[in-house]
């Protein structure tokens, strides 16, 4: 199975590990830390060197609570590392929900647009489906993240209700235009769910499998790792990890993480003993261009 991108079909036969690259003030793990563009291009290197197949270029929070940003201050942000990131020659992400925003990166040269909000917002599905080899990753959140986690969300069947609104976005993006080999899609770890409905995501995972799309997942440093080990957000490496490899293990074909050489690592030794497709982590990128 490939991810058909802008410049890049990924070949999703291994497991592919995207890297974050927050170019923000107020991210829930990072925030503040990649102040400006070269600063963030030097991160994008050594996530890179580190292993990241992925790059996923930020530039407004989507943290619970998270204030939104206006978009001439998230392109301001964003831009200048999405042209310096271009040289490094790997698909690049831009994660954002503004249709401005998508527009802008898309023509800039990003790959991927990956949205929280799965292309609801006004004019987001024409602005991936103007470009016609753009990917796609649609995410599922319950409200909005100033607001998601306000009050406990309620779920009749967490994961039949996920898989129900993926289907029906990835319906809605086969209409507008954008074929089935350019989406994967979501769960939302967090976005909008208890620490329960996380957990029974990732024990059920394997029922979104029957989407026919790719699933791309990030666990990397949730509170609900929190939660589970009592550790603060910067102390979630291990627990980061062991997410990772049970969402690999339960059919995710790519990981979101902060710490990709931890995760990088892991699934080597993962892949050695024949928990995954033999041979392949460490392998040559197989992102090949089109």
């Amino acid at each position: 199975m490939h991810w058909q991108t802008a410049r890049f079909s990924i070949d999703l036969t291994r497991p592919r590990v995207m890297g974050i690259v927050n170019v923000t003030p107020d991210s829930f793990s990072d925030g503040g830390r990649l102040g400006d563009a070269s600063a963030a291009l030097a991160h994008c290197e050594r996530l890179l060197a580190e292993g990241a197949d992925i790059l996923d270029i930020g530039g407004e929070s989507t943290r619970p609570g998270a204030a939104p940003v206006p978009a001439d201050e998230e392109l301001r942000r964003v831009l200048p590392v999405l042209r310096g990131a271009l040289a490094f020659g790997v698909p690049l992400s831009i994660d954002t929900l503004k249709p401005d925003v998508m527009r802008a990166a898309l023509d800039t040269g990003a790959d991927i647009v990956n949205d929280v909000d799965a292309l609801r917002r006004p004019g987001a599905l024409e602005a991936v489906a103007s470009h016609p080899r753009a990917g796609v990753c649609l995410m599922h959140m319950h409200g909005a993240p100033a607001t998601m986690q306000a009050r406990p969300p309620e779920y009749v069947d967490v994961v039949a209700e996920v898989a129900a609104f993926l289907a029906g976005r990835c319906a809605a993006a086969q209409a507008a235009g954008i074929a089935a080999e350019r989406i994967v899609v979501d769960p939302g770890i967090g976005f909008g769910k208890t620490v329960e409905h996380n957990l029974e995501l990732l024990r059920r995972q394997h029922e979104l499998l029957a989407l026919g799309r790719p699933l791309l997942v990030g666990w990397s440093r949730k509170s609900t790792l929190g939660a589970l080990t009592g550790r603060p957000v910067d102390e979630r490496v291990a627990a980061s990890v062991a997410a990772a490899l049970a969402a690999m293990q339960r059919g995710a074909a790519i990981v979101r993480v902060h710490d990709v050489a931890a995760t990088v690592d892991a699934l080597k030794v993962w892949d050695a003993a024949g928990l995954g497709p033999a041979g392949t982590i460490g392998a040559p990128p197989g992102a090949t261009r089109r």
